[in-house]
């Protein structure tokens, strides 16, 4: 918040600067052009001018400073008009005498700055001017506030992506430090393999995750690796599929959120004790969309905890979705006796 305080500090500054240059420019204009035909004295009108801006600007500002910020702290009306009220009458009659010594030689105003007419008129433009200071005031104050509930849900949000993304995936590391501990205990050839595709998907998810987005091909590396990685503890017996169709090139994505519905296919939806176990992945990328699926087998004796369990996991990557993508997906969750069937539009831009 504080980098954006300064370029603010300069708005406000130049909204009464520029306020302040057209009450001048039109007070200048109004008083040159009605002296009952005689030829304008400009010595005395930019006396006058002079005068009456600086005076205006004191008595405004002096509320704007002053007697506002008490007035906010209190919350008090009464308390506010009883305290100003009467310095800003004694301020305007002083605005009044002030112009009469100004313009008390000038025949054509002489009578006219000694009337009640002219005192009132002074002292109505000195209270409205005040209020319309005042008012910006509280513009001001109301847009930085509106500012500031923006910028506190925004920091809102990003520590909610935040968490979502930190409970992805972290029952996977330890099922993979459990594999690559029985490889290295066999002494398994795949074992430097593992160890490189995990080493990849750790430098994935905690530096390259951190960005808004990330390109797509990137994400399809950090897919393959999680399924070269959940072959080697089904041992290859679950038949797998993953395709690509489109052209990803240039794609560019927010991470980590394809990577939850795969997991739960893996999660909860095959085993090496229950056969017939498969899962179906495919990521078509169109131009600006990206139309992704996600179909496995369901394990029928465990049915019940499985969508329980499932649900949190769906929830997350929902929530995500709604902060990333705003009305831009389409999500559809179903299945039937035998399968589970998710399917993911995306629309990137």
């Amino acid at each position: 918040m504080g980098t954006n305080t300064f370029p603010h500090q300069q708005r406000k500054l130049l909204m009464h600067i520029g306020f302040w240059c057209v009450y001048a420019s039109f007070f200048f204009y109004r008083i040159s052009y009605s002296r009952g035909g005689e030829d304008p004295d400009w010595d005395r009108i930019l006396k006058d001018v002079s005068f009456q801006v600086v005076a205006m600007i004191v008595i405004s500002y002096i509320n704007y400073f002053f007697f506002l910020p008490r007035f906010f702290k209190n919350r008090n009306l009464g308390r506010y008009l009883l305290e100003f009220i009467p310095i800003l009458l004694l301020l305007a009659y002083m605005v009044v005498l002030g112009k009469r010594a100004i313009l008390d030689d000038n025949s054509w105003m002489q009578k006219m700055v000694y009337s009640d007419r002219f005192t009132i008129i002074v002292m109505l433009n000195t209270f409205f001017l005040v209020i319309f200071v005042a008012l910006l005031r509280f513009v001001e104050d109301w847009f930085e506030m509106e500012a500031r509930k923006k910028e506190f849900e925004n920091e809102k949000l990003t520590s909610e992506l935040r968490f979502l993304k930190a409970q992805i995936n972290p029952h996977f590391l330890f099922n993979t430090l459990n594999n690559l501990y029985y490889l290295a205990f066999n002494q398994s050839p795949n074992t430097t393999e593992v160890i490189a595709k995990l080493s990849t998907m750790m430098r994935y998810m905690l530096y390259d995750s951190n960005h808004p987005r990330v390109p797509l091909d990137k994400e399809i590396e950090y897919i393959e690796n999680y399924i070269s990685l959940e072959k080697l503890r089904l041992n290859e017996e679950v038949p797998i599929s993953f395709e690509v169709k489109g052209r990803t090139a240039g794609v560019t994505i927010v991470p980590l959120v394809l990577i939850t519905f795969l997991e739960n296919a893996f999660k909860h939806g095959v085993s090496n004790s229950s056969k017939g176990s498969w899962i179906n992945v495919t990521l078509d990328v169109q131009q600006s969309t990206c139309h992704y699926t996600v179909s496995n087998s369901k394990i029928t004796e465990t049915g019940k905890t499985v969508t329980e369990k499932s649900g949190i996991g769906l929830q997350n990557v929902k929530r995500r979705l709604d902060l990333s993508y705003p009305d831009n997906y389409q999500l559809k969750v179903t299945e039937d006796e035998n399968a589970y069937f998710v399917d993911l539009k995306l629309n990137l831009v």
